[in-house]
């Protein structure tokens, strides 16, 4: 069993009243609740935005809360936002919106929005879009940066072109092993003529099939906040590769080295360091691809049941970065004893998966249900935030719920 510590560090963030809880605040939820969880955090009032919860004005962060991510495909209402800078003005023109292709390419191109839907093939895929610090709540000592719990996370449908065949298109010389992109959104001064967020992938991700220039959010237009008119969509991997509001893609015979792509900017040790110290720099390797995680999306935290109840059937969904998942295992015993749910198959590749489960409840009283997935290449999420590091990536541990039968 996990020392108390830990347990209430894995749910630090849970915050009772603002999540629809109906449980007592009794000393059990207490030691589980943050200080601020008496006036709850502060809920988004964006038109055609769900009721997230803000992480941050400035920029605007917003997370989803678990019980709002239990669609198949996850709403554009309920799809997280993560903005670096100032959200950019709507263009006039969304087709003659122009995107720069150059560096290490035979063919530098400027190609305007409609000109790109229409000499390229349309793809609508199913895919994952999950921000770099998702889970950063559950490191102990606090990281730097928003705090998410696991509502930094979504998995809509994309209308794109691929971004292989663009480069194709201007043509990719030898030399080329690495992208950078940059997007139209000031920064939090109002400068338009410097980036405020620019990284970059290796080459491989980005001739990815999967990989896209997209233009459409669930078969409509790409919402403002959402990178409107054209952003990338880079599956998989730390949602800051999928710039928004998309300008420009260079091409480049080494790293990228723009803003983000430094120091512990989206980098995690490659030697473990000890929680809360400084780290160092020289030791530090690129976030690529996301961890695996589960979230029970049903029932909610902190559901009461009536007195009888002794069945609980749970929903969920799984992801694995660039892998697929295997198996989710449910425990009502603090990891005592595991049940196996049943996992669906993707949609498509990076697309997340369901899961199901019916757990039997023995007595009325207080339950934590623990979820825990393994993904294709046999890891698996631990029980405490592992690989500390001072920015906070990549925290994945096992999800938990809170359920109360009453006697």
């Amino acid at each position: 069993m996990i020392k108390a510590a830990t347990r209430r560090t894995m749910l630090k963030g849970t915050t009772i009243g603002a999540l629809g809880m109906t449980l007592p605040a009794g000393a059990a939820l207490a030691q589980n609740a943050p200080a601020s969880a008496a006036k709850g955090p502060k809920v988004l009032e964006m038109d055609g935005k769900a009721k997230l919860l803000v992480l941050g004005d400035r920029p605007l962060v917003a997370e989803t809360p678990a019980e709002m991510l239990d669609d198949d495909v996850t709403p554009t209402d309920k799809l997280f936002v993560r903005n670096n800078g100032q959200i950019p003005d709507m263009p006039a023109d969304l087709k003659g919106w122009k995107i720069r292709i150059d560096g290490e390419v035979n063919t530098p191109m400027d190609i305007a929005l409609g000109d790109l839907m229409g000499k390229f093939e349309n793809v609508t895929l199913q895919l994952m879009l999950e921000c770099g610090g998702n889970g950063r709540s559950f490191f102990s000592p606090e990281a730097r940066g928003n705090q998410w719990t696991n509502g930094g996370a979504g998995c809509p449908q994309w209308t794109g072109v691929r971004l292989a065949d663009v480069l194709k298109a201007a043509g990719v010389k030898p030399g080329a092993i690495y992208t950078g992109h940059y997007g139209a959104d000031p920064t939090l001064a109002g400068e338009t003529d410097k980036p405020t967020l620019s990284r970059g992938m290796r080459l491989e991700k980005a001739m990815d099939p999967n990989t896209l220039i997209a233009f459409r959010l669930n078969g409509k237009d790409i919402p403002l906040a959402h990178g409107a008119p054209v952003r990338l969509v880079v599956p998989g991997w730390a949602g800051s590769l999928s710039t928004k509001w998309l300008k420009r893609i260079w091409v480049r015979d080494k790293e990228h080295d723009g803003p983000g792509m430094g120091g512990f900017s989206y980098r995690t040790p490659k030697t473990p360091i000890v929680p809360g110290s400084k780290g160092n720099e020289k030791d530090m390797a690129i976030l690529e691809a996301m961890p695996v995680r589960s979230i029970i999306t049903f029932p909610a935290d902190g559901t009461k049941l009536a007195a009888g109840a002794r069945k609980l059937d749970l929903r969920g969904h799984a992801w694995a970065g660039d892998n697929e998942v295997k198996s989710v295992d449910v425990s009502i015993d603090y990891g005592a004893t595991w049940k196996p749910t049943t996992v669906k198959e993707p949609a498509n590749r990076f697309a997340w998966q369901r899961f199901t489960a019916t757990v039997d409840l023995p007595t009325a009283g207080y339950y934590e249900v623990w979820a825990k997935a393994t993904d294709s290449k046999g890891a698996t999420q631990p029980f405490a935030a592992a690989n500390w590091n001072p920015q906070g990536y990549g925290a994945n541990p096992v999800n938990r719920i809170r359920v109360l039968v009453e006697s």
